[in-house]
């Protein structure tokens, strides 16, 4: 049986085998036409035209397509400023080089500033054109950090869109920052994903935790351990002394890590039945010593079955002893309040007494234990005097001739303890220790400050970088400082990097570096001027 060929397959074929090796085809003519068939390669083209007029001139219309009903919704807000959405557009793309700003150099991966964009935009309150949305609401999906102002950037659009398709429905979830409340559904807790029934709970506590906390109790017996974790999670949310008898409830749950997370929870409530407990055995394990010129440490002996029930495990996770393990957990645990009650000292003048062991009152060995027990208290219970105290006061230069700076009171983590401080003496902290000590320590001191940096935090670093700099360092050794610095310093201090990239050695490492963050320091300054930020 002989089957005809498509004429626009066989046309294919022979472009893909060439006109050497496959013959032209004979191919009808429409209304009498010819081509040159001396140059096969022309008319192979000649031919393949004639035939796209033809398959598109016998093409038959399709049905129309019914609009949807109803339309979206209309957004009263006023539309990005043309530059703002020219922007938009470059960020969404992901751009990362390829392109310079002033002569500076190339710029810093773009999809790091969107986060920035879009809380500027959001803050104005406008809109981006509705042929961007779309590509907003699939670079939200990929990054869960960008949700909340992605979809509030989207507007009645987004949910729209969302509706009518499954890839966007996590806009359904997602409430932006300032929404109003919505009424309560439960179906996605008791139907939804694993992750959207986090999400719905966490949300219900934000609005109404004494709804909240029923929807998990409805259904706690049944969970799972693992899933019972993380839902405790979400109870930091509105956590309040009405959540105390689930809590304490919990201390008896047959997961150790359910029981530790209660306990964590319980300790962060001063007034708790818990936190009494712990203050009882933190007081027998710390003691002012008469005259009160120095504490003395008694660890546990044990850790019997009421310490265990409050969370703490009898064998230490971390390889330290384990009297030393348990004396942490207790005193990490007990209200802060209780050290001035029972001492009548401040933070500072506790913080200032010589340690000693009950047993040897010249020995110190507990001094860095109750120290980083106490930070560890001082950020669970978000005690800024107590930070404030633990930290000690910002560093300062050295008087000439008198050796090195001082170094930082605090023992554990620093940064931590930053976080419960007011952002603008986190930033001014953070500066004075960065100004003595350099960037070598700084990277977790600066993740804890807020963003953009404050102009002082931002010179000092860039001071910082200079003399990093000329001390023949190379830039890779402080990656991680580089890559905030490209989002967080402010853009104020684009001028004083453009004169570090010309004052430096062309074409060496620290150029390259000083020209890109230049560059994007450029960017963010023009794409916050153009949303009038």
């Amino acid at each position: 049986m002989t089957t005809t060929q498509d004429p626009w397959e066989t046309l294919h074929t022979t472009a893909l085998l060439g006109t050497d090796r496959r013959p032209l085809p004979d191919t009808a003519l429409p209304l009498g036409g010819s081509v040159d068939r001396d140059d096969p390669a022309t008319a192979l083209l000649e031919l393949a035209a004639l035939a796209t007029v033809r398959r598109r001139a016998g093409a038959l219309p399709v049905p129309a397509v019914e609009p949807p009903d109803p339309p979206a919704p209309q957004d009263g807000r006023p539309e990005l400023p043309p530059a703002a959405a020219r922007r938009l557009a470059v960020l969404l793309a992901g751009r990362t080089t390829g392109g310079t700003t002033g002569g500076t150099g190339t710029l810093a991966n773009l999809t790091e500033l969107l986060p920035q964009w879009l809380a500027a935009a959001r803050e104005r309150g406008l809109r981006p054109p509705a042929a961007l949305v779309p590509a907003l609401l699939d670079a939200s999906r990929a990054r869960s950090e960008l949700r909340q102002d992605g979809v509030a950037l989207a507007g009645p659009l987004g949910r729209w869109l969302a509706v009518r398709n499954p890839d966007w429905r996590y806009v359904l979830r997602t409430t932006p920052p300032g929404a109003p409340p919505q009424p309560a559904d439960d179906r996605l807790w008791h139907e939804g994903l694993f992750a959207e029934r986090v999400t719905h709970l966490t949300l219900l506590r934000r609005r109404d935790p004494a709804a909240g906390l029923a929807l998990l109790r409805s259904t706690w017996p049944t969970e799972r351990a693992e899933d019972r974790l993380l839902f405790l999670d979400a109870l930091q949310d509105g956590l309040s002394p009405e959540d105390e008898p689930f809590l304490e409830a919990a201390l008896g749950d047959r997961s150790k890590n359910v029981r530790a997370t209660a306990a964590e929870l319980l300790s962060t409530l001063p007034g708790s039945a818990l936190a009494r407990r712990m203050a009882v055995r933190a007081t027998a394990a710390v003691r002012l010593a008469d005259p009160g010129t120095h504490l003395l440490v008694t660890p546990p002996a044990e850790c019997d079955a009421a310490m265990e029930r409050d969370g703490i495990p009898p064998k230490s996770p971390t390889g330290r002893g384990e009297r030393a393990w348990w004396f942490g957990e207790v005193v990490a645990a007990a209200p802060l309040a209780t050290w001035p009650e029972t001492t009548g000292l401040t933070p500072d003048q506790l913080l200032a007494l010589r340690v000693g062991d009950s047993i040897d009152e010249t020995s110190s060995s507990w001094a860095d234990d109750l120290r980083e027990a106490w930070a560890r208290a001082a950020v669970r219970q978000h005690d800024p005097d107590w930070a404030r105290a633990l930290l000690g006061p910002a560093p300062v230069p050295p008087v000439r001739g008198a050796g090195r700076a001082r170094a930082p009171r605090a023992t554990g983590a620093p940064a931590k303890l930053l976080s419960v401080l007011p952002p603008a003496e986190r930033a001014a902290w953070t500066a004075a220790f960065i100004e003595v000590h350099g960037l070598g320590e700084a990277f977790q001191l600066l993740g804890a400050c807020a963003t953009p940096w404050t102009p002082p935090l931002s010179t000092a670093v860039v001071t910082a970088l200079s003399r990093t700099a000329a001390s023949g360092a190379y830039p890779w050794s402080h990656s991680g400082v580089l890559g905030m610095t490209e989002r967080a310093l402010a853009p104020e201090t684009a001028g004083a990097v453009e004169e570090l990239a010309a004052g430096t050695t062309p074409d060496s490492a620290w150029a390259e570096t000083f020209a890109r963050l230049a560059g994007t320091l450029r960017f963010r300054e023009a794409m916050l001027a153009e949303l009038g930020a």
